[in-house]
């Protein structure tokens, strides 16, 4: 069957590998003049249906009727961390580069995609993510058995985050070890529901924080958000090196304020710099899984309660969210796959 030739080549758009090396493909079968194909990645991809469709009837020379599954991988199961398949940690080498609102649009596009996923704001002196997610002020977590935190909903998401816990005047004036073990309450006082993936939005820098987390909870990799700017760059590049050190993947950069359009003109302009995001990506081993331009409309959603993603899901910019959500829980798949496995794959000619 040629078509069965085809698919053995066909190689998954991120990894660039081929599912079948993967274990993606469950079954391949003709009918009539369509091919049935049956894939179960390890990563959400539903708004990429249409193009993968369009990719495998190149492909195979004939009409694909696709059915599309998806499967995560657990890469952090831990008993203090309940309910959570996979964690992983935005985080960034300095402040000020959108990372808090990078970690929820990515949070929301992993959902749109078609994950389970929670958000956790790991920021105690400076949470923001009530604001972002619309949660109304003195909206409180409901408790459970008088120990355990239920996440709030938002937007799809389960979220939890220090905002929720104190009014928004209230100073957070703690010594280091005091914000680590409310990090460590909220990890492990949270009911999660059967989540494929908690995103956790981490402070800025390689302090406390990153370090409770790494050894609380079995953190399956880390996102490391920045702007083109080359004091952001080595920050950045600081920020990949202290996950190293606590064997932590680094799944891969998001590039923010990449690019300025004018709205009136349509002229580009590289404000921060041009590449940063793709060199620090080349010079350390790691991808480019995302480049945002400096908009407006990301800083205005966020605000207003309703990110990006939620605002304009099928526009640029929620798409190249959507893309990079993909790709990094693709990185996981791979990782979880470590040495491919042999393919589980029947095949049928009528």
């Amino acid at each position: 069957m040629a078509a069965i030739e085809a698919l053995d080549r066909f190689a998954d758009p991120y990894l660039g590998v081929t599912w079948q090396s993967l274990g993606a493909l469950r079954r391949v079968e003709r009918r009539g003049d369509a091919v049935q194909i049956d894939v179960t990645l390890g990563y959400p991809a539903e708004g990429l249906r249409d193009d993968l469709t369009q990719r495998l009837s190149a492909a195979v020379g004939a009409r694909v009727e696709l059915t599309l599954g998806y499967d995560a991988p657990t890469l952090s199961a831990s008993p203090n961390v309940r309910g959570v398949k996979n964690i992983v940690a935005i985080a960034s080498g300095k402040g000020g580069v959108g990372k808090s609102t990078t970690a929820v649009n990515l949070a929301l596009a992993l959902a749109r995609e078609g994950a389970k996923v929670g958000i956790l704001d790991a920021d105690i002196y400076g949470p923001s993510l009530g604001i972002m997610l619309g949660v109304p002020v003195g909206q409180r977590p409901e408790v459970k058995d008088e120990k355990f935190f239920l996440p709030i909903k938002a937007h799809g998401l389960q979220a939890m985050s220090m905002s929720f816990l104190v009014t928004k005047e209230t100073p957070m004036v703690w010594r280091g070890p005091m914000a680590s073990s409310a990090l460590t309450q909220m990890l492990s006082q949270t009911l999660w529901d059967r989540l494929d993936y908690l995103v956790v939005d981490m402070p800025p820098g390689t302090g406390d924080i990153q370090l409770t987390l790494s050894q609380r909870a079995a953190v399956a990799g880390a996102v490391i958000v920045t702007t083109p700017q080359d004091i952001a760059l080595q920050d950045a590049a600081k920020g990949i090196e202290m996950f190293r050190k606590v064997t932590v993947p680094v799944l891969g950069i998001v590039e923010n304020m990449g690019l300025h359009v004018c709205p009136e003109c349509g002229h580009e302009s590289h404000i921060f710099g041009a590449g940063g995001g793709e060199r620090i990506a080349r010079d350390y081993d790691t991808v480019l899984l995302a480049t945002l331009p400096l908009a407006i409309e990301i800083r205005e959603q966020a605000d207003s309660g309703h990110p990006t993603v939620v605002a304009d899901p099928e526009g640029r910019l929620a798409r190249a969210y959507r893309d990079g959500a993909r790709h990094l829980a693709a990185r996981l798949w791979q990782i979880s796959r470590g040495a491919a496995a042999a393919p589980r794959i029947s095949m049928t000619d009528d």
